[in-house]
């Protein structure tokens, strides 16, 4: 189930993601599946032995690594998905893990840089995150 992950950020109690599927396949909730068993398969037991699951979670065959649903947005054009990209990287500063973009360590921002698409220092000037105007 091949796709190009255009961009993602990892924080501390969720992630990002903008995916390219290949052209007339939209499985995005098989392949979110994949990837939580597959991480749940390798960490879940390091987490639950310190968070125990509740009962809803223990009825429904769930851990606790991953909340049961996804959020998926078809990118509308070109601007839509600058501004998806540029909100997946602005979301440690908006969270107040880190002061600068580039200060942390677990997204693409770092990509973009070595390509050129953005400046080290990019978004240090509040002012350009006024284009990003999505809500989490």
């Amino acid at each position: 189930m091949p796709f190009f992950v255009d961009a993602w950020v990892l924080l501390p109690d969720h992630l990002h993601t903008i995916w390219t599927l290949p052209e007339g396949d939209a499985a995005y909730g098989k392949r979110w599946g994949m990837i939580k068993a597959h991480v749940s398969g390798k960490c879940a037991h390091v987490v639950e032995a310190k968070t125990p699951r509740n009962e809803s979670r223990i009825k429904r065959r769930e851990g606790i690594l991953w909340q049961r649903r996804f959020w998926e947005h078809q990118i509308r054009d070109d601007l839509d998905y600058q501004r998806h990209v540029d909100y997946i990287h602005f979301n440690p500063v908006k969270h107040g893990l880190v002061t600068r973009v580039a200060d942390w360590p677990h997204s693409t921002f770092h990509r973009y840089v070595k390509h050129g698409v953005y400046r080290e220092d990019w978004a240090l000037d509040r002012t350009i995150m006024g284009t990003i105007a999505m809500g989490e």
